[in-house]
């Protein structure tokens, strides 16, 4: 097996990083303590304090190099790294520096009354952005996200909240809504058994739910409810992305595409970035590789393969599950109608 110079490097930062936090856990949570830690232990605290709050979050961060260095981001880990020094170093010997552990608490107290703020304020905003999503001609999946961050924020938090409340909403307010049937709108799952297998993970979970949950109840509560919330919360969540699935077909719009498969990933594309179109059989039944292309295929019980990859000029960026982002420069599409869409697709590449 061939090892990328950069995965190389990575597992030498997780090395590093496993022997740092190693080293302080032996130090003072096994009988070695007893050796190196003497009444003048200054010293060995001051390192331990800079391994835990300088020196891991410098490992993480060149660990997980494709999320880019903020400030923010290692004023974070720093704190994290306080308060596990915290937890870790006992009181008797970390007393002397108990102030900086007391700083960790306080940062990362200030950054979740700052999300916590965010979400008030999206709360507080939500009307001008219902407003704002009715101007929008995308469909809720894409004009939601769009409208928020216009008006609140693009912060983490916030797209997690976001991908929440159109959870809630596609699962319990939208079964009313038609499903579209407009010109130059395709779907990807009528051919599939995509719905059937959502179908079948809801009954197993309110199974398992109900033969598990009575059992699990007696031998620990608070595990049982855990348990309970997750297995709302998943069907909950398969009930939301059936209802995305089926009102949000693949729909070509002037010069943009709009992709979507459910909650779990969506795209829209310009036109002009579409480089060229591949449909040779040979090329899509090669296996795929997933850090560069983003697969519309819904899931069946057999092997399928997409019914073309479009090649990028450059890399576009996709939503994925809970608001994550990621760039991919390929995009492999599976049609129930792959002929009219070829057709479309070409149309509005002519007409550019």
């Amino acid at each position: 097996m061939v090892v990328s110079q950069r995965d190389l490097k990575s597992y030498i930062w997780m090395a590093l990083l496993l022997l740092v936090l190693a080293t302080n856990l032996a130090l003072y949570r096994t009988p070695l303590s007893e050796v190196f830690l003497s009444e003048e232990t200054k010293g060995v605290i001051l390192g331990s304090l800079f391994d835990l709050a300088i020196v891991t979050p410098l490992l993480i961060i060149a660990i997980d190099r494709k999320n880019k260095f903020t400030i923010k981001r290692f004023i974070m880990l720093m704190a994290g790294g306080l308060i596990f020094a915290k937890l870790l170093i006992p009181a008797q010997h970390l007393a002397p520096f108990v102030g900086f552990s007391y700083v960790g608490f306080a940062i990362e107290g200030s950054i979740i009354l700052f999300e916590l703020s965010l979400i008030g304020f999206l709360f507080f905003l939500m009307p001008a952005v219902i407003r704002d999503v009715r101007t929008y001609d995308e469909g809720l999946l894409f004009a939601f996200p769009k409208a928020v961050r216009k008006r609140v924020s693009k912060h983490r938090i916030v797209q997690m909240i976001i991908s929440d409340l159109l959870m809630f909403y596609y699962a319990f307010a939208s079964w009313r809504r038609p499903i579209p049937v407009a010109p130059n709108t395709f779907t990807l799952h009528k051919k599939s058994s995509l719905l059937a297998f959502q179908i079948m993970l809801i009954h197993a979970i309110v199974i398992e739910t109900l033969g598990i949950h009575w059992w699990l109840h007696e031998k620990s509560m608070v595990i049982s409810i855990i348990l309970l919330i997750l297995n709302i919360y998943s069907v909950i969540f398969f009930l939301g992305d059936i209802q995305a699935v089926r009102l949000n077909p693949v729909r070509l719009k002037e010069q943009k595409l709009y992709l979507s498969l459910g909650l779990v990933k969506q795209m829209e594309l310009s036109l002009d970035d579409i480089k060229s179109i591949t449909t040779d059989q040979e090329e899509l039944k090669k296996k795929l590789n997933t850090k560069t292309t983003i697969e519309f295929v819904a899931r069946d019980f057999e092997e399928v393969h997409p019914h073309v990859i479009l090649e990028l000029k450059k890399p576009c960026t996709a939503t994925l599950l809970i608001g994550f982002k990621k760039q991919y420069s390929r995009v492999a599409i599976r049609l129930d109608d792959p002929i009219a869409f070829k057709q479309a697709l070409q149309q509005h590449l002519s007409n550019e």
